[in-house]
């Protein structure tokens, strides 16, 4: 077996039979030759040919490896599901729509490597998009959504549903696991005693497909979590720090 990759891109995806292979290209053009890595790709039981397409494509991407789901499980334990599969002790994450830019992935590298020394630990360098090329009601429901969650979880994110992020695989293992999860790292890296940096990132059109996610169900389901992850925030007792004496 090869060395183990400093840093493990995990992808989750549905039925993205039409993006998947060319951000897949776009990803290894993005990162060859900057730092060892794999691409991980976590197949959420589509009823499409992605992991078809995927498959073909191994024999010239031989970073790549497919995960596939039995059955559908939902986007935060597809995240898991690859971090958990990692070997590289950096995780970056990006929604399989083809939305964020793989190109914006150095820059959160450097990011965490500039801003890495410091007390506590650094977690999560969080990408937040800027001029986001999505429909005025994915928008605005966006919009409010961050607003609230902002004002009840004091996470200091503006953009906390942007899937374009890098954090420590240790740090993310920490966290208590739920569903949508991936939507609260923030809070709950600072929950866990972590620091947390931002990069503004490019957001692109879907060029292919559909979002599968309606946005009225979005905001509820969001709402809903947003107590849960408040009430965790609320109970927590971190030391922030622990000396051997």
């Amino acid at each position: 077996m090869t060395a183990a990759p400093e840093l493990s891109v995990v992808v989750p995806v549905m039925n993205e039979v039409e993006n998947a292979v060319p951000l897949l290209n776009e990803i290894t053009a993005a990162l060859r030759g900057k730092v060892a890595f794999e691409i991980i790709f976590v197949d959420d039981a589509s009823g499409d040919a992605t992991v078809s397409s995927l498959k073909a494509a191994q024999a010239q991407s031989p970073e790549l490896r497919v995960l596939k789901h039995a059955k559908n499980s939902g986007q935060s334990r597809a995240v898991r599901t690859g971090v958990l599969a990692a070997r590289g002790t950096l995780i970056a994450t990006l929604d399989g729509d083809g939305q964020n830019d793989p190109a914006d992935i150095p820059g959160l590298l450097a990011a965490w490597r500039s801003s890495l020394a410091g007390d506590p630990p650094l977690g999560l360098v969080a990408g937040q998009r800027r001029k986001r090329q999505d429909n005025f009601m994915k928008r605005m429901a966006s919009r409010v959504g961050n607003g609230v969650r902002q004002w009840l979880l004091q996470d200091s994110t503006r953009d906390t549903g942007c899937g374009l992020k890098l954090f420590s695989r240790e740090a993310f293992l920490r966290l208590p696991y739920f569903d949508h999860l991936h939507r609260f790292l923030p809070a709950l890296m600072l929950r866990e005693g972590y620091r947390i940096a931002h990069v503004d990132v490019n957001h692109r059109p879907r060029s292919h497909g559909v979002s599968k996610y309606g946005t009225l169900d979005r905001l509820m389901v969001s709402l809903a979590d947003l107590r849960g992850v408040r009430w965790l925030r609320r109970r927590s007792r971190n030391p922030e720090r622990v000396d051997e004496i």
